[in-house]
Parts: C-alpha cells; sequence; structure tokens
C-alpha cells in the first residue's frame, strides 16, 4: 500500500481492550493528528470497534465489530488495571492480569489469523517479576510470551520490563522493550527545574543494585553523582510472594542538604521507597523526589499522603502506562507523565516498517536540554 510517499506494511488497526481504552486513544489521535499533518488520506480513526462480554460464571468472550482482514493490527491493553469489574455469582468481581491477559488471547483468536500482522502493546509486562526459575517455582512470563508467539503475534512492544532478558524465552519474536526516562526528565524539568538544575547539590538514587543500570543512566544525563541502597531481606518468611525487608543499607555519597531522586521501575506495595524515604529524611537530605515507570499502590497511597504532609516526600512522577486511582492523580504529591505520544510514535514508526531508534535514544536530546538548563 502506497500513499504519497509513504509505505505502510498495511492498513492500521488498532484493538483497545477496555482496560486501556483511554490511553488507545490518545495513541489514536496522535497518529491521525501526525498523519494529516504530513497530507497524508487518513481515517477518523484506526480503532477497531470490539465487544467485550464475561458470563456470571466469569468466562468471557471478544467479538470484533470490523474486519481484521490484511490489516496491520495492535492490541493494547493494561493488564494492572484493576479497576475493571464484572458480575461473578452474583458479585462484583475485579479483574487482575490473568484475566487481563486471557482477554489479550481472546482479541488475538478473534483476529482468525486474518491480518496481515498482529503486534502486542502491553506496557506493564504480563507476569514480569515471576521471570525466574528459583527451584520449584511457575516461570509464568515466559510461558505468556510462548503462548502469544503461538497464537501469531510477530511483536511484543512493552516498556521498562522487570527483566528483559525473559524475552529469550521467544528468540524468534520481535520485543520492543522501550524506556520512559526522557519523558520523565521532561516533566522534571517542567516542574522542577531549580532543582534539576542544580547539579552539585543533587543526588540520583537507585533502591537496589537491580536498578543501578537505569539509575546510572539517569546520573549520566543529569550531570549529578548516583547512590544505592542494598536491601537486607529476612528469607525465612514469605510475605505477599516475597521475602520482606528487614533494613535498607545505603551505599553513596553525603546527602546531608541535598536533593534526592530515587528511580525505579515499579511502585508496588511502595514499602521499599517509603523506608528510603524515611532513611534520606533521617540523612538530611532537602527535598525528595521519587520517579517510576508504574505506581500500582498495592496498599494505598495514605503512606505516601502522609509523608507529604510531613514534609518528608516532595512528589512522586509516575506515567499513564497502567491505571492509578483518580484521588491519586489529583493530589499535590503526585505527577503523573503522558507517554501516549511516544508510543504512538512507535506504532506509526512500525506500521510503516522504520527503524524505532530514532525515538528511541534521546540521550543528545536530554543532554541538551539539560545544558540549556544550567545555561
Amino acid at each position: 500500500m502506497k500513499v504519497k510517499n509513504v509505505d505502510f506494511h498495511a492498513d492500521l488497526g488498532i484493538i483497545a481492550l477496555k482496560s486501556h481504552s483511554d490511553f488507545a486513544a490518545a495513541i489514536d489521535g496522535h497518529i491521525v493528528n501526525a498523519r494529516r499533518k504530513q497530507g497524508l488520506d487518513t481515517p477518523d480513526s484506526f480503532i477497531i470497534p470490539t465487544q467485550q462480554h464475561r458470563f456470571s460464571n466469569g468466562e468471557g468472550k471478544i467479538i470484533l465489530k470490523e474486519t481484521a482482514r490484511a490489516k496491520d493490527i495492535y492490541v493494547i491493553c493494561d493488564v494492572g488495571n484493576y479497576s475493571c469489574t464484572y458480575e461473578l455469582y452474583g458479585h462484583l468481581n475485579r479483574m487482575g492480569p490473568d484475566e487481563h491477559f486471557q482477554d489479550i488471547k481472546r482479541a488475538v483468536a478473534a483476529i482468525g489469523g486474518k491480518a496481515a500482522r498482529v503486534s502486542v502493546m502491553m506496557p506493564l509486562l504480563y507476569a514480569s517479576r515471576q521471570d525466574r526459575n528459583k527451584g520449584r517455582e511457575s516461570l509464568d512470563c515466559a510461558l505468556a510470551l510462548q503462548e502469544l508467539q503461538q497464537l501469531g503475534v510477530k511483536d511484543i512492544i512493552t516498556f521498562d520490563a522487570h527483566n528483559s532478558t525473559v524475552q529469550n524465552a521467544v528468540p524468534l519474536l520481535s520485543f520492543e522493550n522501550l524506556y520512559t526516562a526522557y519523558q520523565i526528565i521532561n516533566a522534571l524539568v517542567d516542574d522542577e527545574a531549580d532543582v534539576v538544575a542544580d547539579a552539585d547539590n543533587m543526588l540520583i538514587i537507585s533502591p537496589d543494585l537491580g536498578g543501578m543500570e537505569r539509575a546510572l543512566y539517569y546520573s549520566s544525563v543529569l550531570g549529578v553523582n548516583v547512590g544505592m541502597f542494598y536491601k537486607r531481606r529476612d528469607y525465612t518468611k514469605i510475605e505477599y510472594g516475597r521475602n520482606p525487608i528487614i533494613q535498607h543499607d545505603y551505599i553513596g555519597q553525603d546527602v546531608k542538604g541535598k536533593n534526592v531522586l530515587i528511580i525505579d521501575d515499579m511502585l508496588a506495595s511502595g514499602e521499599s521507597l517509603i523506608g528510603i524515604i524515611s532513611e534520606m529524611r533521617q540523612r538530611g537530605a532537602k527535598k525528595i523526589f521519587a520517579a517510576v515507570t508504574f505506581a500500582l499502590f498495592t496498599k494505598g497511597a495514605d503512606t505516601f499522603a502522609k509523608l507529604y504532609a510531613d514534609d518528608k516526600l516532595t512528589r512522586v512522577y509516575a506515567t499513564n502506562l497502567t491505571y492509578l486511582d483518580p484521588k491519586i492523580e489529583a493530589t499535590d504529591w503526585f505527577r503523573r507523565v503522558d507517554i501516549s505520544p511516544f508510543a504512538a510514535s512507535i506504532i506509526d514508526r512500525l506500521n510503516s516498517d522504520n527503524s524505532i531508534a530514532p525515538v528511541l535514544d534521546s540521550t543528545d536530546n536530554l543532554a541538551d536540554m539539560i545544558r540549556r538548563l544550567r545555561a
């Protein structure tokens, strides 16, 4: 297919599951606007209408209201959206990651192999914390990727995967693991320009050894030093599927009088982050920020609100890649970072079979931004 010197893999089609319908609609709008600015003949929307049904016993089905034949399809789903509900035997039930992932498979099955290509955009990678086999454990993430491959999916698009090496389970499947540092730093510059510009009084903190690579990237771009915490865990106990943290041991330069930015991929219960914030305040840190890709708040956000009220926490930055309670979004201590323009550019380039490398490597742009800020 060729339209005004732009070659597309096939006509674009977006299947927006209800778990991420708003995010998918934003992506759709960005692509439509971008192509019209290029003078391309563009429909009002690329979204294929769907119906998602749940029977009273919990089973479900998905119906496509338009054909997906010969289209380049992108299925978009948020497996972490706990706001989706249905009635189960007369009781209101919230959908969990397992049910959302099943709906992805239903959507692919509804296409019936008729699409030119099927890709899945799953920002929060399903079962991403169950990625290693330690003893007699299930390897859920690897199995899930293999299931999608067997169903004919050609490309997985995810963000800040907990362990990107899980893609080794499907070496012949395209696996795009994207990062959001550029968007988060942009938001920091917009809101906290005086903090980011002060290279002599700012530190990047990694909450553990596994996050050091991410923290080192931020520190190199911002031109500041980095510190790290070592988590001491009680390996004789398992709580909520993991070993509880006994103590955080800090490794790095003195934080007294400095602004601190704690970087992590995920805020789940917040237990680790809360401990680090308290430790940083005890050590005399000035302003304390946290930036995460996924803010889940599985135990609620009351403790973070109290930390803010007690002047221990300045602000938490997180993306809109997964669902968040609107009440948290409305607070003064939280800032939502919109990733939909970035996600739209990825889908737009993949649909035209162009390399996504130009939109991935933003290190030079970030460095230029920081230099201008400090000029």
